[in-house]
């Protein structure tokens, strides 16, 4: 199962947004503390997010205690920032990876971008554009993983297959 993992999300609509992503995908979604918004039972419920019984959510203090709890992240991560050396399309992802994507305003934290240097990736954009929503680069990323291990899981046809015209 894909691992969806937002370091210090700020904007709520960006976590529903990826978090409405993960429901549809099947994807587990980690949020790393700070929070910029309120994760509780009754504020999604407040919100109306129908679809967050169909997201495993997980919340942590912090990238070390992620790494604590699930020493198997450190060994299949990717990294989506806008300083990465390489475009994501040359990553071969695996369908149990684990994709970081950090805060709105300033992304991952450079530590550990340098100490994951090789699994850093990038989605190609002019030179003039800051950087893509992050809700839009999650999906890109998400469902590039989901493509390149066959979509498990997913219907690939609607239900206009079933009576073409």
């Amino acid at each position: 199962m894909l691992n969806v993992v937002l370091v210090e999300p700020e904007i709520p609509q960006n976590c529903g947004n990826i978090a409405r992503t993960c429901a549809a995908t099947g994807s587990r979604l980690h949020l790393v503390e700070p929070l910029g918004f309120d994760v509780s039972d009754r504020a999604v419920k407040r919100a109306g997010l129908d679809y967050w019984p169909l997201v495993e959510v997980a919340v942590y203090p912090s990238l070390e205690r992620l790494f604590t709890q699930h020493p198997e992240a450190g060994r299949d991560l990717w990294l989506a920032t806008t300083k990465a050396p390489r475009n994501y399309s040359e990553a071969a992802f695996s369908p149990d990876c684990w994709l970081f994507f950090g805060k709105e305003t300033a992304g991952l934290p450079l530590a550990f971008r340098e100490k994951h240097r090789s699994r850093c990736l990038r989605l190609p954009m002019i030179d003039a554009a800051r950087s893509l929503n992050l809700s839009n680069s999650a999906a890109v990323l998400v469902y590039e993983a989901l493509r390149q291990n066959g979509f498990p899981g997913l219907l690939g046809e609607g239900e206009m297959s079933e009576n073409p015209t």
